[in-house]
């Protein structure tokens, strides 16, 4: 099974993950954060991984420190619960809309961490959730998950659209990139030998 959980305790957030890569996209989140829970939870469900995330942070500040810990939270289980990454597909990418909003999310499980992060919002706020704390996540996820990720939005007027169809796109992408290829059968998916 693949399966991680992951804590991180700092004087900022205390934060717990607990992941199943091969689940059906049930998810429980508790951020205090309603719109990132909004997102995770498309992660998992459009990712079909089964993920749990308790997050208690100093949001009497803002959001920042609880947003960029739970992506490197996350992130180190990702990688936990992927294992040696043999037998996975290793590239995955996805392009999804929401109304007028069209984004496209590609991933490659290289050991190499790395964001091209392409997204121009319409405004700076969804509701009270600052939306550059979208491309925090996805850096702290990068960074230590150590996959690279190429992150474009297309187009979108309403900041809550582009920022879903990116979550959705990524939870696709990490679904395609981790599902085992029956044809690879158990080998490694790069010519060096590792990942």
């Amino acid at each position: 099974m693949r399966q991680a959980q992951v804590t991180r305790n700092t004087l900022e957030t205390q934060i717990s993950v607990k992941l199943n890569l091969d689940g059906s996209g049930k998810s429980k989140l508790a951020t205090g954060i309603g719109f990132f829970d909004h997102m995770l939870d498309q992660v998992a469900r459009h990712g079909m991984i089964d993920m749990e995330i308790e997050a208690k942070g100093d949001l009497h500040i803002d959001a920042h420190h609880t947003v960029e810990d739970v992506g490197i939270t996350l992130g180190q289980a990702f990688a936990k619960a992927l294992g040696d990454k043999k037998g996975v597909r290793r590239y995955g990418h996805a392009y999804v809309p929401l109304d007028e909003a069209l984004s496209r999310v590609v991933v490659d499980l290289s050991g190499r961490p790395g964001l091209e992060y392409a997204v121009d919002y319409a405004r700076g706020l969804v509701g009270e959730f600052d939306i550059d704390l979208v491309h925090e996540f996805f850096q702290g996820f990068a960074n230590h998950a150590l996959v690279t990720l190429h992150i474009d939005n297309f187009k979108g007027r309403n900041a809550h659209h582009p920022a879903e169809t990116i979550f959705k796109a990524f939870g696709r992408a990490l679904r395609m990139a981790s599902e085992m290829d029956p044809r690879a059968a158990g080998a490694l998916p790069s010519t060096k030998g590792s990942l």
